[in-house]
């Protein structure tokens, strides 16, 4: 491999790591472990604090899923706080006008928040801090104003076309008819009353009282799809994540809605590929992990959707006797050319992890789908809504997931835990929509295959085969997104193969991989992706 490779270091701790996108979010959290909070603390504090700063990405409006670890009971459990369509979301309603996909931006692209059900669910079942007191510097920046950076004023530039569409919107986010400028504070009172509301009322405030009515009473306002029964109904579900062995280590990871299955039906087809023997970043390694993705892909999109409207027959895809015989279609010499299931009758986000000193680790993922969601802020209430509804379901009626009132989409969002005899050894994850599960194979395998360190994983060169299952590009013609890194030598011999290449330059791909591996003596170490202004913070 070629490339430029600047000297970086671990992140090393023996008390507890923050590693997100956001250094003033990690900053945070990392200021509750200090205070004695835990991991599951530091973490609803960062993920406020990234509303602020990683605005575009993920917010009160948006969904939430996690992997922990609770050392207290030594449980392994997963958190979906996803929401559902509105009652008044029907195929007939987007059909009868000669729609062929769903709509992108406005109120019918959005689904029911989840992530503020999930995040106090989360401090109630696993939390040692009030949620007041873990939200309050997120309530001060709302208030007071948060100084804007890149990522505040960059973002909403590039999204103010989306945003002045709507009235609510453009007066929260393009102040004086424009977005804030680098360094100006970016003040959102609206958005400051609703985090107080929930810090102090809990989410019985956002689902069944006075922010729930304002949302449904915005959306009313402009022929949204809610009522506030979708919004009185919805739960998190705490759950036993789906697993699998990959080598000696157990994969753990997020279940539908989330796709994250694709994490591990990848990996069981690759368990039969001896990867080490072939060389990282070789031809014939990369080779075999972008045939193996096509097909993951592909039986995700077959077979998986919401659980409550579907039989998702997840002991059968993930049955090695069924990764044996996707492994077997594939060609060590050619690169195919679709994404085929296999038979069973035999992704705007925000990913940050964090860990402390007493075992305790959470994979958590957040976000609003596309830049800013929806582009709609819910009224007087200062929440920007996601467009998941528009960014996953599909206007097909024969499609396993076809739109329907109160059904969950099926998520781009999946994060991961590695384990060995029970106890977590990495969280990691990155946001990045259908690119998230291949960052998440290319750095599982850097670490298992290659025994890399979390920063020589993070630091890698990077691919990413297209498209994987937005419907907005399903039917693009397969490619495979290079970094140079890689060198040209394997890049002509991928070429070779068939694969249609598009070369990057190095650490150019856009992935913002967060990772924390744990030892089991105590000893911390964390990495934050060079490709983005992240950082790992530790004490």
């Amino acid at each position: 491999m070629t490339g430029p490779n600047p000297p970086r270091h671990l992140t090393v701790a023996g008390n507890g790591i923050v590693s997100s996108a956001s250094p003033r979010a990690a900053a945070v959290g990392l200021r509750v472990l200090q205070g004695g909070g835990n991991a599951f603390d530091a973490a609803i504090a960062t993920a406020s604090i990234e509303w602020l700063t990683l605005p575009g990405s993920c917010g009160l409006g948006g969904d939430m899923f996690a992997v922990l670890y609770d050392a207290k009971s030594g449980r392994i459990k997963g958190i979906n706080g996803s929401g559902v369509a509105g009652s008044k979301a029907t195929y007939e309603r987007y059909t009868a006008g000669g729609a062929n996909g769903m709509p992108l931006d406005g109120w019918h692209a959005a689904a029911v928040p989840g992530a503020a059900h999930a995040y106090a669910t989360l401090n109630r079942e696993f939390g040692t801090r009030p949620l007041s007191e873990l939200l309050a510097t997120a309530i001060d920046y709302a208030e007071n104003g948060v100084v804007a950076c890149d990522n505040v004023a960059g973002a909403i530039s590039g999204s103010a076309g989306k945003l002045g569409k709507f009235s609510y919107s453009a007066a929260q986010y393009l102040p004086k008819g424009k977005a804030p400028a680098l360094g100006e504070r970016w003040l959102v009172p609206d958005l400051a009353r609703s985090i107080r509301t929930l810090a102090e009322e809990g989410a019985e405030s956002f689902y069944k009282g006075a922010i729930a009515k304002e949302m449904v009473r915005a959306s009313d306002e402009d022929d949204g799809p809610f009522t506030l029964d979708d919004f009185a109904r919805h739960e998190t579900e705490i759950y036993d994540p789906p697993t699998t062995r990959y080598r000696d280590v157990d994969v753990y990871t997020t279940a539908p809605p989330s796709q994250g299955l694709i994490n591990l039906l990848w990996l069981n087809i690759l368990e039969g590929f001896d990867l080490r023997g072939a060389g990282f970043g070789t031809a014939d390694a990369i080779h075999l992990m972008v045939e193996a993705k096509k097909r993951a892909f592909a039986d995700r999109l077959r077979y998986l959707a919401d659980p409550r409207f579907n039989d998702n027959p997840i002991d059968s895809l993930l049955s090695k006797s069924f990764a044996e015989r996707r492994r077997a279609t594939i060609d060590p010499a050619r690169a195919s050319d679709s994404q085929t299931a296999g038979d069973l009758s035999d992704g705007d986000t925000s990913y940050f992890c964090v860990a402390d000193g007493d075992g305790n680790a959470i994979s958590f993922i957040h976000s609003l789908s596309a830049g800013f969601g929806s582009g709609v802020v819910a009224g007087s209430t200062g929440i920007i809504l996601n467009n998941r509804a528009g960014r996953g379901f599909s206007l097909d009626p024969d499609h396993i997931n076809v739109v329907a009132p109160g059904k969950k989409t099926m998520h781009t969002l999946n994060c991961y835990m590695l384990a060995r005899d029970g106890r977590p050894w990495v969280v990691g994850g990155t946001p990045g929509g259908d690119r998230q599960p291949q960052w998440n194979v290319q750095a599982i395998t850097a670490m298992i295959d290659f025994e890399m360190n979390v920063r020589e994983a993070v630091d890698s060169p990077s691919w990413i085969s297209w498209p994987g299952t937005d419907p907005a590009a399903i039917d693009t013609p397969l490619s495979l997104r290079i970094e140079e890194g890689f060198g040209d030598d394997v890049i002509a011999d991928l070429e070779s193969r068939g694969h249609r290449i598009d070369r990057h330059q190095d650490w150019s791909l856009g992935s913002k991989h967060q990772l924390i591996a744990l030892d089991g003596n105590g000893i911390l170490t964390g990495a934050s992706d060079p490709r983005y202004s992240g950082g790992a913070l530790g004490y």
